[in-house]
């Protein structure tokens, strides 16, 4: 077995000070996700794990796209009868977590997931390229198959079918909103006194800002 208890680092490359950082958590989140993108642009800075309670009672998470941050919240795609779009359905408590290692930095986000308007989803769906359209059709996502060729064959006769045709939206995939309710933004340090800022929303829409012991 591995002994994996001397794997150790010095976070030393920034500080997260209440002074500098401004009211609206979405004004931060930009900061940093930008800062992120231009100091390592290779790595797909909006990968998020995004955790659910499933419909067997149990937390599973799992890594997805970020495609969408406006004022409301975040947005990203999935299958809607997949087993993530099942428990978000019955349980919309939902948590988003980003870990820029580069950056030495986390954002935690707790929020209530939503189905974003049709005609969003729609509108996203058609700046896909063709094979990820197809590919949002072949698959029934999160059930049991019978092998790859069967998702390969699948794929080979939609594309026969829809060559030289627009390849419409499934009504069973599109996007959902997490709307912020709590976000966390942890910012490494030395010898562990990482810096963690919470903002907690109010009834009256403003954001309560506490720091976190480490």
């Amino acid at each position: 077995m591995k002994d994996l208890s001397n794997y150790r680092k010095s976070y030393e490359k920034s500080e997260l000070l209440e002074t500098t950082i401004p009211e609206d958590p979405i004004n931060l989140f930009h900061k940093w996700f930008y800062e992120t993108e231009e100091f390592n642009d290779n790595e797909e800075v909006n990968a998020m794990t995004v955790a659910t309670i499933g419909l067997d009672g149990f937390p599973k998470s799992r890594v997805v796209l970020l495609k969408k941050i406006n004022e409301e919240g975040f947005i990203f795609y999935t299958n809607y009868n997949s087993e993530k779009g099942k428990a978000i359905q019955q349980n919309p408590n939902v948590c988003l977590s980003f870990f820029w290692h580069s950056m030495e930095r986390q954002v935690i986000i707790k929020g209530v997931a939503e189905k974003i308007a049709a005609n969003l989803s729609d509108n996203y769906f058609d700046s896909r390229p063709d094979g990820s359209k197809l590919g949002a059709i072949v698959s029934p996502q999160s059930e049991v198959i019978p092998s790859r060729a069967f998702l390969d064959e699948k794929l080979k006769q939609l594309e026969q079918e829809f060559e030289g045709k627009e390849i419409p939206r499934p009504k069973h995939w599109g996007g959902f909103l997490v709307r912020p309710i709590a976000v966390e933004f942890w910012q490494g340090r030395a010898n562990r006194l990482h810096d963690r800022i919470r903002y907690t929303l109010q009834k009256d829409f403003n954001w309560k800002i506490d720091r976190l012991s480490p």
